[in-house]
């Protein structure tokens, strides 16, 4: 049986995040709504990365989690625009196309939620997927998020201006889904 793990990011899981960013093709950065002339050198990449995993949580710009299937690195999530004990929002990558369409991605969601409500005192959790990409749209309704609208933002700093459907996951319906994690 399969084992699934979320933990917060190490220096040991920079590289392997890095990788994933920088051997993805042209195509598949469009496909997740990103626009490969936004990403930094990856000297800068993994500067910022470091210092993020280095500062202490109420001052993190952005926050990770990282995803394990036995043991073995297959994916990120983390947070940005975080506001500490109000709201974040999220980001979700599976690195391997192989783990997708499995319900993986489902499991280790529900697993980094709690991580994120308790460990940053959120109130509020958003997350805003390219609306042309449907696994993340519906992995998130299917989890409880709620549908609160779609519209046109540049979502990220490695993002091109796109139309996104924005999700929303309050404390309050968190806490009622909790048994359903």
């Amino acid at each position: 049986m399969d084992k699934l793990n979320v933990r917060k990011i190490e220096i040991k899981d920079i590289e392997p995040l890095l990788n994933y960013w920088y051997h993805l093709t042209p195509e598949q950065l469009i496909h997740m709504g990103a626009d490969i002339t936004k990403l930094p050198p990856r000297n800068e990449f993994l500067k910022m990365l470091i210092e993020q995993v280095n500062s202490p949580i109420e001052n993190k710009l952005s926050y990770a989690l990282i995803w394990e299937l036995n043991g073995k690195q297959i994916g990120h999530t983390n947070v940005n625009q975080i506001k500490f004990g109000e709201s974040a929002t999220m980001h979700l990558h599976l690195w391997h196309p192989n783990n997708r369409k499995k319900g993986i991605g489902t499991t280790l969601i529900k697993k980094s939620i709690p991580l994120y409500f308790e460990n940053l005192k959120l109130k509020t959790l958003f997350c805003e997927p390219y609306a042309l990409n449907p696994a993340p749209n519906k992995t998130l309704e299917k989890i409880g998020f709620k549908f609160k609208k779609k519209y046109t933002t540049i979502p990220g700093s490695l993002n091109f201006e796109q139309e996104v459907n924005r999700w929303c996951l309050t404390k309050e319906n968190y806490l009622n889904l909790i048994g359903n994690f």
